[in-house]
């Protein structure tokens, strides 16, 4: 095979001081449309092993940046894989995937005004030269579009690494991560810098493990079963028969016609109610849980047959049963008749925020029975209100689902609610109404088909389920899939991120959250707290006392 380094053939009498333009360490091979092959000479990545730059240390590996001259400009690519070359003594084959390109300053040689995307590829035979840290720089540099500041680009210590907040939330994120790999600090992390961003905000976090409430005590609002107030009537139809509704098949449908029935009269007996001349069974409008249940009695007493009354009796013993289980009393209680919902609205949606931008929705403390009703309720009420404020100020929210893949299931795993319909019906139309959905998971194999598709930045950390790595590869646009190679052998707190929120893919190390400021998610140290006894008779008996009178 030619000799393809030619006339730039690395020298190893010359300085590693010298300009980072002056030595290649091999050439292009092959050249594709979206990736392409270069040989890489292993004598020259040697003597580069010891520069002092920690980047220029680092050329050849995979995940390292190279580039090449087109006419004025430097293009910029990224190793996504290696090989000895066959029958090539010393020459590695690499290859790459096009981040983007830059100008060259006439004087030094040096990049600068870098932009994703490639006008001119290279020839094969044109000369690879490593990447230094002040080509990093450039190449990393924040324009001045709005911007948080999370961590360092990989494997630099001193190159910030920027998100551009309106282009990441303007069309949704999802944070990926194995469990035990840092993914609830990083998420506490990226709200405390949006927090710090925009004081005036408007973010709603649904958290199912109370995690996240000691992270924002000091700029955020709490809510959970003892505070959060949220009126029944609030539910549109098909959420009432989630929660009312216990049959299944022919006799479900039969059911939910008498509950759509009753519960339009027991909406319009209302003074709201009268005022509205077109009254829907999903209108937002307060009843009296008696007043359904009377109106379900008063309809029963018209069958004529006594086997013709069992519907009736099912919906209404379910919701006497709610109505008098004191797990249901922050949702289903009588004090939540009045006409609450513009204060209601004005408490989770930080309309003003007050300085306090995060509405936390702590639901661990929530029946298992309604918990994705509650959460279904929290969604598409921001969904709703975002429809019908339009023509008013425009107020962006923020919506994040922790463990979204319990309520966005694959259809493996789909149960049918109405939760998946709408955070599904968000991802693909909230941004059109200033709605931006943030996804949060473990598990992003089990997130409804196309869902994840729908995230213009995808922030994953590391992922040990195959299966898993698979199917974010698989929604990563194809310049990062060489990043997406390192997602296995990530260390904790370190992630890879691609999309409408970065310049260009990128892997760094994510800052250190303040104690105070970290989610309550912290892993038990066995050897420790096996150590300590005693008490432990006065400590079963208040857990039990907890556990019988369903509360904290």
């Amino acid at each position: 095979m030619t000799e393809l380094l030619g006339s730039h053939a690395f020298d190893k009498a010359t300085p590693l001081t010298a300009p980072a333009v002056a030595t290649g360490i091999g050439s292009v091979f092959e050249i594709a449309g979206s990736s392409s092959q270069v040989m890489l000479d292993l004598a020259a990545l040697d003597a580069y092993a010891g520069h002092a730059d920690p980047v220029m240390a680092s050329a050849g590996s995979v995940g390292s940046q190279i580039k090449m001259r087109v006419g004025a400009t430097w293009l910029i690519a990224n190793i996504r894989s290696l090989k000895l070359a066959e029958h090539v003594p010393g020459k590695v084959a690499a290859m790459l995937d096009f981040l983007g390109e830059g100008d060259e300053e006439k004087l030094t040689g040096k990049l600068y005004n870098f932009r994703r995307g490639v006008t001119r590829y290279p020839t094969p035979g044109a000369v690879v030269f490593p990447v230094s840290t002040a080509d990093l720089k450039q190449i990393y540099a924040a324009d001045d579009r709005a911007t948080i500041e999370i961590g360092t680009v990989f494997p630099t210590r001193d190159i910030r690494a920027s998100l551009y907040i309106d282009a990441m939330l303007g069309k949704h994120f999802a944070l990926l991560g194995s469990t035990g790999t840092g993914k609830s600090t990083s998420a506490a992390l990226i709200l405390h810098k949006i927090c710090e961003l925009a004081p005036q905000g408007h973010i709603v976090m649904v958290d199912p493990h109370g995690e996240y409430s000691a992270a924002f005590k000091t700029n955020g609002a709490i809510y959970d079963v003892s505070n959060l107030q949220m009126p029944y009537w609030l539910m549109n139809f098909e959420e009432h028969c989630e929660v009312f509704v216990t049959t299944s098949g022919s006799e479900r449908q039969i059911d939910a016609d008498i509950l759509a029935k009753c519960l339009l009269m027991a909406r319009g007996k209302s003074r709201l109610g009268q005022e509205i001349s077109k009254l829907t069974v999903d209108a937002p409008i307060p009843y009296l849980l008696s007043d359904l249940t009377n109106l379900i009695q008063l309809e029963m007493g018209k069958m004529d047959r006594a086997g013709d009354t069992a519907p009736y009796l099912r919906l209404k013993t379910k919701i006497d049963e709610i109505k008098a289980d004191p797990r249901y009393s922050f949702m289903f209680s009588g004090m939540l008749v009045a006409d609450t919902m513009p204060g209601f609205i004005e408490r989770i949606f930080r309309l003003p925020g007050g300085g306090k931008p995060i509405s936390i929705i702590d639901v661990s403390g929530v029946p298992s029975e309604i918990t994705s009703v509650v959460v279904a309720v929290l969604s598409r009420m921001v969904f709703d209100y975002a429809i019908w404020s339009r023509g008013e100020a425009q107020r962006p929210i923020l919506l994040v689902c922790e463990e979204a893949h319990r309520y966005v299931p694959n259809e493996r795993n789909a149960d049918n609610s109405s939760v998946g319909r709408i955070l599904s019906r968000i991802a693909k139309e909230g941004r059109k109404y200033g709605i931006s959905l943030g996804l949060i998971t473990q598990r992003p194999s089990d997130l409804a088909e196309g869902v994840l598709s729908q995230c213009g930045t995808i922030i994953t950390m590391r992922l040990n389920n195959d299966r898993d790595q698979a199917f974010v590869k698989a929604a990563m646009p194809e310049g990062a899939r060489g990043f997406m190679d390192s997602i296995p052998a990530l260390r904790n707190r370190e992630c890879v991120i691609c999309g409408e929120g970065v310049s260009i893919p990128m892997r760094l190390a994510l800052d250190n959250l303040e104690e105070n400021k970290r989610p309550a998610s912290g892993d038990p140290l066995f050897s420790q707290l096996w150590k300590h006894n005693g008490g432990e008779a006065e400590m079963v008996a208040r857990v039990i006392g907890r556990w019988r009178r369903q509360g904290r």
